[in-house]
């Protein structure tokens, strides 16, 4: 993957941090690559774990255009991405980590308990936040902004007692695909009751009524007042096939 660093690197990267007295440490792991086969990616989860990693964020490689990955697999010197691999190793995933004792608490994040991301988390319940510095966004519930992107111009506004920035206010409706779009991903899933005392009766009724469909296809399950993704549905989910509810 043209990456500036090796597995040993990381590895070595991992243990200092846990030498020097870090023990809330979060890594990355990428799954469903060519070169990766169900073997090796069984080992790396095993390793993962055996760190005693409290946060794990795993992703399915997606292929970008203009790297080097994709210039070897146009030029037919690597394996193109297999779907069904891919499909198979996050199911491998999910099951490993669960025996583990990690909670599968967002699509792509697993944490051991009380260890899950705060910051994340912000972002999934739709909580305000404030971002500071070029190109950072900032959310309070009722409108959200980004500031310039370029630093010159970000430094210029601010020695003129200004910010620089570009602002949007959500539109009831936009508010609730956000939140849709955010809590389905989580293991708590869709709030009906949330839905119907901040949208309206009609619009918990409606996705409840849109649900009945992805709960006959196994994609989805009701438990009492919420929606929650089965296995099967957080595989459309990491492969960004985001069912619409």
């Amino acid at each position: 993957m043209n990456r500036a660093h090796n597995a040993g690197q990381a590895l070595k990267a991992i243990r200092w941090a846990q030498d020097t007295g870090f023990s809330n440490i979060s890594i990355d792991l990428i799954y469903g690559s060519p070169s990766l086969d169900d073997g090796r990616w069984e080992k790396n989860i095993a390793k993962a774990v055996s760190l005693k990693i409290p946060h794990l964020s795993c992703y399915a490689l997606t292929v970008e255009k203009k790297t080097a990955l994709h210039s070897l697999i146009l030029e037919k010197k690597m394996a193109p991405v297999d779907p069904d691999r891919q499909a198979g190793q996050f199911f491998l995933l999910m099951d490993s980590l669960e025996k583990a004792g990690y909670e599968h608490y967002e699509i792509s994040n697993f944490a051991l308990p009380g260890k899950r991301s705060r910051h994340n988390s912000a972002y999934w319940l739709g909580k305000k936040y404030l971002g500071l510095g070029p190109s950072a966004h900032s959310f309070n519930g009722i409108s959200r902004q980004w500031n310039v992107a370029n630093n010159m111009l970000y430094t210029q506004s601010l020695g003129k007692n200004t910010l620089a920035f570009e602002i949007e206010y959500l539109t009831p409706v936009q508010k609730l695909n956000e939140y849709i779009m955010t809590s389905i991903r989580t293991m708590e899933g869709i709030d009906l009751f949330h839905v119907s005392e901040n949208f309206g009766k009609e619009a918990g009724e409606s996705i409840l009524s849109n649900s009945l469909y992805y709960c006959r296809d196994l994609k989805l399950e009701q438990k009492n007042s919420r929606l929650v993704l089965t296995q099967e549905g957080k595989l459309f989910f990491e492969k960004n096939e985001i069912p619409a509810i």
